[in-house]
């Protein structure tokens, strides 16, 4: 039986101008270390991950809340449309084997919590919500190192 190993998938999630030079490190510190990052597929910090992890040629996966793939972010390599809006945030919260927020407001809070819900690790960096079982990072590498940890995968 062929055995294919699976690339750990962080999930990126968040939003707002002011947080993308922190998103696009992470994105590049995660494809740096082998991970496929997702994100909602939109802009600001999802677009801002995605650039971080694809200029290192990192591997990149976007869920959509509409019904385009067009409307997603130009560095998405991968796109899931699901038409379901608001409701994808569940989407995107369990493809990650881990959840690293930046920014962010309401959405951002649901991802969190569902991720949370799910047993995924949830590391809260620059401006993210507070929320209750979340890890606090204060860098980017700090934050990829926190979300890493104990996936059980060898990670360099």
């Amino acid at each position: 039986m062929l055995t294919i190993a699976m690339a750990v998938q962080v999930a990126v999630v968040g939003s707002g101008v002011e947080w993308e030079a922190s998103a696009e490190e992470v994105g590049r510190l995660l494809a740096e270390r082998g991970c496929t990052v997702v994100t909602g597929g939109l802009g600001e910090v999802m677009a801002a991950a995605h650039r971080g992890a694809k200029s290192v040629g990192g591997v990149t996966l976007a869920i959509l809340p509409g019904e385009s793939r067009a409307s997603a972010n130009p560095w998405a390599d991968h796109v899931v449309v699901t038409g379901i809006g608001h409701a994808r945030n569940l989407a995107v919260a369990g493809s990650g084997d881990a959840v690293i927020a930046i920014g962010g407001s309401y959405g951002t809070i649901a991802e969190m919590a569902l991720a949370l819900r799910l047993g995924r690790r949830v590391v809260a960096l620059d401006g993210a919500p507070p929320v209750d079982g979340a890890l606090a990072a204060a860098t980017p590498g700090e934050a990829v190192d926190l979300a890493l940890r104990d996936l059980g995968q060898a990670l360099s």
